[in-house]
C-alpha cells in the first residue's frame, strides 16, 4: 500500500498549483468544472483523481470538508458509457442528507454529459418512486447501505455493469451501525469492480474493509493544517444560500469595518458579488484567478490605500494578501477544507492587530462547521444579530447625518418654498409635509424595520450534523410536549387592541405553519413588506402544523391578493386564500384552543391535528415533514 502524505505548502508555493486542466478529465467533465469556476484542485483532488483514472483503488484519508465529493466525482464520470442506461457507479453513504448532497454534486459535474442520470435512494422515501426511476435508467445511484440492501435484495438495482464502488464516510458508516451491510454489499458486487473508500479515521473494522475488499490501493492521506489565530474573533452565522445577500448586506450596514476581504468559492461569484455591492453603493471589487498578475496588484493596492474597502476573493486569488487596514474577513461560502478555512481567516489581524471573521454557513453545513471547530481546537462564537430597533436607531442617525449634511452644503431655498407652498396650500403644519418627505426618501431602505431581525438560525445549540434536520424536528416536537402545549393547533399572536376598529377582518389561511419552521414574525414581517401594509392592520395569527390562519383587510385590492400568494416564507409559496372556516374567527379559536393553564378544557382538534400520535398533522411529520426540512436546507 503506497503511502502518501500530502503536506500544506507555504504560501509562496500554492501559487504555483495544478490545475484541473492537468489531471487528465474528459472534456465534458473539465467543461462543467470550469463553468462552475472551481480554479484549483484541493489536496486529495489532486492525488486521487489521476489514481482513480488509471483504474487503481483508492483509500482516502482526510476530514470532512477536504473536497472528498469532486476527488471520487469527477473521475467517476470520466469513465461513464453513456449508452449503457444502467448503473455503473455506486456511491455509499451514512446518511440520507450527504446521498442528496452527493447526487446532487454529481449533476453539477456531469451538466455537460448528455442524456446522464444520478438517483439518490434511501429508506424514508417511496420505494415505488425509487423503482420507477430504476426502471427508467439511471448511471450513478448514491444511497444508504439498508436502502441499498433492500433493492438487491429484491432485485431491484442491476449492478452487472457496475464499473465502480465508492464508500464515502466509511468510519462514520461503522459508528452508525452499518459496516456489517456494507460487508454484505461488497461481497455481492464484481471481484473487478474499482473501489475507492474514504474515512477521517482508519479504526480497525475500516482496516479490515480495505485489506478484504481493495486490491493494492493507493493511499493518499491529508494532513490540515491546524494553526489557529488567537487574536481573531470568529463568529458563524446558519444561513440558507438565497438569504445570504440579505444577511451580509445587513452586516456590513451594521459593523464599523476598516477594510474586507470576502471569500466565495468561485470566479463567477467574485464578480456577481462586487457588482452587487457597488450597486448599494460599497466600495468594492472582485479579485480572481482570470485576472492578470498588474490587475490583480492594483486590486490589492486600492485596498490598501482606501480607495477600495471590500475585496470578494476565491482562495487562490487571495492567497500571500497582507493588507493591515483589513479588519473583517467573511466567508460568505465555506471553504472546501479546514486548511483554507485557516488561511482564509489569516488574511485579517495581521501585525498583531486584532481580527473579525464571520462564517456563513447553510443548515447542512453544520457538520463542517464542527470539523473546522474540532481541526483548529477554536470555538466559532454565534454571531450575535442584533435587534430591529438597534437597526433602526443605527439607520435614523444616519439618515440624520445626511440631513445635517445637506442642511450645512447646499442651496435649499427652491426646496424650502416648495414645502411652505405645498403647507399652506393643503392647511398642514410644515412638521407633517417633512415627515412625507422623509417617508419618501426613506423607500429604498426603511428607517423603521418590521419582521425577523435577520433571516436564518443561530441557535448555538442546533447544530447536529447532515442528520440535524430530523433531530431537530423531533426535539422541537419533545419541547412542545414537556411544556404541556397542544401538539396540533397552537396560538402564536394574541387578540390586537391597537387594531382600527373600523376596518373590517377576514380570516385567511396561508401555506406555510410551525414544521416549515415560521414564526409569527415571519408572517407579520413577509405580509407588512409585500403588501405595504401597517403591521396593525394584521390580525391575530393562527399557527398550525403546516398551515397558518391570519385576520387581514377583508377589502384587500386583488393585486396585493395575488402578490401574496406569491410571496414566500420558509422557502414556501403563501398561496392566500379565504379560510373556508371563516365563520369561526382566529381570536375564537384561539380562546378554545389556545390555553391550558387555566382548566378550560382540553385544547380543539381541529385541521386534521391531534394530540395523540394517529393524528394526521403528525403523520405528515413523521412521514415526510422532517425529510422535507432536509431535502430544502440542502437544495439552499
Amino acid at each position: 500500500m503506497t503511502d502518501k502524505v500530502i503536506e500544506p505548502q507555504p504560501e509562496a508555493a500554492e501559487v504555483a498549483q495544478l490545475k484541473f486542466a492537468d489531471l487528465g478529465l474528459s472534456p465534458e467533465v473539465l467543461n462543467a468544472v470550469t463553468s462552475v469556476g472551481y480554479e484549483t484542485p484541493s489536496p486529495i483532488q489532486a492525488e486521487c483523481i489521476p489514481h482513480i483514472l488509471n483504474g487503481d483503488d483508492v483509500l482516502g484519508i482526510a476530514q470532512t470538508g477536504t473536497g472528498k465529493t469532486a476527488a471520487f466525482a469527477l473521475p467517476a464520470l470520466c469513465k461513464l458509457d453513456a449508452k449503457i442506461n444502467s448503473p455503473q457507479i455506486l456511491v455509499l453513504t451514512p446518511t440520507r442528507e450527504l446521498a442528496i448532497q452527493v447526487a446532487e454534486a454529481f449533476t453539477t459535474y456531469a451538466e455537460k454529459l448528455k442524456g446522464f442520470h444520478v438517483l439518490p435512494i434511501y429508506g424514508g422515501q417511496d420505494f415505488r418512486t425509487q423503482l420507477r426511476s430504476l426502471k427508467r435508467g439511471v448511471h450513478v445511484v448514491v444511497g444508504t447501505p439498508g436502502r441499498v440492501m433492500d433493492h438487491m435484495r429484491r432485485e431491484t438495482l442491476d449492478l452487472s455493469n457496475l464499473k465502480m464502488v465508492i464508500l464515502d464516510e466509511a468510519d462514520e458508516m461503522l459508528r452508525m451501525g452499518f459496516i456489517d451491510d456494507v460487508e454484505w454489499i461488497m461481497e455481492s458486487v464484481a471481484k473487478n469492480t474499482q473501489i475507492a473508500l474514504f474515512s477521517a479515521t482508519m479504526p480497525a473494522q475500516i482496516l479490515k474493509v480495505t485489506k478484504n475488499y481493495l486490491k493494492n490501493p493507493k493511499e493518499v492521506r491529508i494532513k490540515p493544517k491546524t494553526a489557529s489565530h488567537s487574536n481573531i474573533t470568529q463568529q458563524y452565522w446558519i444561513v440558507n444560500n438565497n438569504q445570504k445577500l440579505d444577511v451580509l448586506t445587513r452586516i456590513l450596514e451594521l459593523i464599523q469595518f476598516d477594510g474586507m476581504i470576502i471569500f466565495v468559492k468561485t470566479r463567477q461569484s467574485t464578480s456577481e458579488l462586487a457588482d452587487k455591492l457597488s450597486a448599494r453603493g460599497y466600495a468594492a471589487a472582485a479579485l480572481n484567478g482570470d485576472m492578470n498578475q498588474s490587475h490583480r496588484e492594483q486590486c490589492i493596492e486600492s485596498l490598501k490605500s482606501g480607495r477600495l474597502d471590500i475585496v470578494i476573493a476565491t482562495d487562490v486569488a487571495a492567497r500571500g494578501i497582507d493588507v493591515e487596514r483589513v479588519s473583517h474577513v467573511i466567508n460568505y461560502d465555506l471553504p472546501y477544507d479546514v486548511e483554507s478555512y485557516v488561511h482564509r481567516v489569516g488574511r485579517t489581524g495581521r501585525a498583531g492587530r486584532k481580527g473579525n471573521a464571520i462564517l456563513f454557513a447553510s443548515p447542512r453545513e453544520r457538520r463542517l462547521l464542527k470539523t473546522i471547530e474540532r481541526e483548529t481546537k477554536q470555538t466559532i462564537l454565534p454571531y450575535e444579530a442584533p435587534s430591529n430597533e438597534e437597526v433602526t436607531q443605527l439607520r435614523v442617525a444616519g439618515f440624520k447625518e445626511k440631513m445635517t449634511e445637506a442642511l450645512s452644503s447646499q442651496d435649499l431655498e427652491f426646496f424650502n418654498k416648495l414645502v411652505a407652498d405645498f403647507a399652506a396650500e393643503h392647511e398642514m403644519d410644515v412638521s407633517e409635509v417633512a415627515g412625507a418627505l422623509a417617508f419618501l426618501a426613506q423607500q429604498e431602505t426603511p428607517l423603521q424595520l418590521t419582521g425577523r431581525s435577520m433571516p436564518g438560525n443561530n441557535n448555538a445549540d442546533d447544530r447536529s450534523g447532515d442528520r440535524g434536520g430530523r433531530d431537530r424536528d423531533r426535539g422541537d416536537r419533545g419541547g412542545r410536549e414537556r411544556g404541556g402545549r397542544d401538539r396540533g393547533e397552537r396560538s402564536e399572536r394574541g387578540p390586537r387592541t391597537d387594531r382600527d376598529p373600523g376596518v373590517k377582518m377576514q380570516a385567511y389561511r396561508i401555506e406555510v405553519g410551525r414544521e416549515h419552521g415560521a414564526t409569527p414574525r415571519d408572517i407579520v414581517g413577509a405580509i407588512a413588506n409585500e403588501a405595504n401594509l401597517s403591521s396593525k392592520f394584521i390580525g391575530n395569527i393562527k399557527l398550525m402544523p403546516n398551515f397558518s390562519v391570519v385576520e387581514l383587510p377583508a377589502d384587500m385590492p386583488a393585486e396585493v391578493q395575488k402578490q401574496l400568494k406569491q410571496t414566500r416564507i420558509r422557502n414556501q409559496p403563501l398561496d392566500l386564500k379565504v379560510d373556508p372556516r371563516g365563520g369561526e374567527g382566529v381570536g375564537a379559536r384561539e380562546e378554545r384552543g389556545g390555553r391550558r393553564d387555566g382548566g378550560a378544557g382540553r385544547p380543539r382538534r381541529e385541521g386534521g391535528a391531534s394530540r395523540g400520535r394517529g393524528g394526521e398533522g403528525h403523520r405528515g411529520q413523521r412521514d415526510g415533514g422532517a425529510r422535507g426540512s432536509s431535502r430544502s436546507g440542502s437544495r439552499d
